[in-house]
């Protein structure tokens, strides 16, 4: 499994070289992170992490690392780039492409969703992540049957 983060940011705004220790820290970490190396979650996580998606919500460092073991194990490859940060204080927003292979999606092609993450800091750590993104399009949209519904039913609705 490929990963990998990538700050393409032209914004001097949104560059690292002034921003806290755990923000750098978890998009350092980000780039690094694969099948193979998912303890460094322990380098990001705080161990009272809440973290939310549209499909789960998850507490604590362990049950998240078991999450990622399953979420990351089934996928060929995901890489993310960043293309914005906004920081504020022990906050930041984080805006996202990923792109990513899963071998019964999508025909095995890559699906590319744009999202944004909310993450708090504390203790040089990310004790909050919550993910913003269109669940449709990352996975209901790339199955076979259902993903002609609901392409068929955004069209409709956006007559």
């Amino acid at each position: 499994m490929k990963s990998n983060v990538e700050n393409t940011s032209q914004n001097t705004n949104d560059t690292l070289e002034e921003k806290p220790e755990w923000l750098v820290n978890f998009t350092d970490n980000y780039s690094k992170l694969s099948i193979d190396n998912l303890e460094l979650l322990e380098n990001i996580y705080h161990k009272d992490i809440t973290f939310i998606d549209p499909l789960h919500k998850v507490q604590g460092f362990e049950n998240l690392q078991r999450y990622f073991y399953g979420l990351y194990e089934s996928l060929t490859s995901c890489y993310f780039t960043i293309e914005h940060i906004f920081e504020k204080d022990d906050e930041a927003a984080i805006y996202w492409e990923m792109s990513y292979q899963h071998p019964k999606l999508n025909a095995g092609k890559a699906v590319i969703v744009k999202g944004h993450s909310h993450i708090k800091g504390e203790n040089e750590k990310v004790i909050y992540h919550r993910d913003y993104l269109d669940a449709g399009a990352m996975l209901y949209e790339q199955l076979p049957v259902i993903g002609k519904i609901i392409k068929w039913i955004k069209a409709r609705a956006a007559k």
